[in-house]
């Protein structure tokens, strides 16, 4: 016995109209991922070229300021020269102070271009420059480092380097003694930077987190930039204040905050 066989028989031109349009919808979207692709280079080389225009502005800005802060010591000592004995000194003073003003600047940016730094010496010279800024000659006031050897990320230093040219300059305006800034190793890349001095303290109830003083907001933002934590409590014997940041050189950066 016979099995009938049912043959089912699309038209030719049904299936070739299927496959021109399946075709047709295969190079338009070829056509898109193309387009999308050639704008997202154009982005990218944007995003590249407007990087290092931002980096020659920059570079340009900081060769610009030192030179200016040089000519201003240099009209400053000329002016002394032709000054009164009292005026003079004044000038030589203020002379002085902007030159450590550059110095300090300086040394904030002396490490754009490395990976890694020892710490304590750079401290140790950022303390030096400070203290010629913010502090006279004979004033009985000192910036005092205790530091131990250790190598950090350039990423964590530069952001350390300003935090401390703050905090110092807060305490310079209120203590009447030294300033101590210590710098300590509390476990396997862990970190401690802590600035002291004999003011008067904080008021009560102070919070940082509250405060609207410029100086603060730029420590906590520098803070969070690094991933550290921010403490502050009195200083020695229950005077002054306690500045503190720990932080890990493991823990990744917090960009854009």
């Amino acid at each position: 016995m016979s099995v009938a066989k049912t043959e089912f028989l699309f038209p030719s031109r049904l299936v070739l109209g299927l496959d021109t349009r399946e075709q047709k919808e295969r190079e338009t979207l070829t056509a898109e991922l193309r387009g999308v692709l050639a704008r997202e280079q154009t982005l990218l080389r944007e995003k590249r070229d407007l990087s290092q225009r931002q980096l020659m502005l920059t570079q340009e800005f900081e060769h610009r300021l030192i030179n200016s802060l040089q000519l201003i010591v240099s009209l400053l000592s000329l002016q002394s020269r032709t000054a009164t004995p009292e005026a003079a000194e004044q000038l030589t003073i203020a002379a002085r102070r902007v030159a450590a003003l550059g110095r300090v600047h300086r040394r904030l940016h002396l490490l754009d271009h490395q990976d890694n730094v020892e710490f304590k010496p750079y401290l140790e010279h950022l303390c030096e420059d400070l203290s010629g800024l913010l502090f006279e000659d004979g004033s009985g006031c000192a910036i005092v480092v205790e530091a131990v050897q250790a190598e950090i990320p350039t990423a964590f230093a530069i952001p350390l380097g300003f935090i401390v040219n703050e905090l110092i300059t807060n305490s310079a305006k209120h203590a009447s003694g030294h300033v101590t800034v210590r710098f300590e190793t509390t476990a396997p890349d862990r970190h401690s930077l802590s600035v002291l001095d004999d003011g008067p303290g904080l008021p009560v109830g102070f919070d940082p987190a509250n405060s609207n003083g410029l100086g603060m907001k730029i420590v906590r933002s520098l803070v969070q930039q690094i991933g550290g934590e921010l403490q502050i409590g009195a200083g020695n014997n229950g005077g002054g204040v306690h500045f503190a940041v720990t932080f890990s050189a493991l823990q990744p950066r917090i960009d854009g905050a």
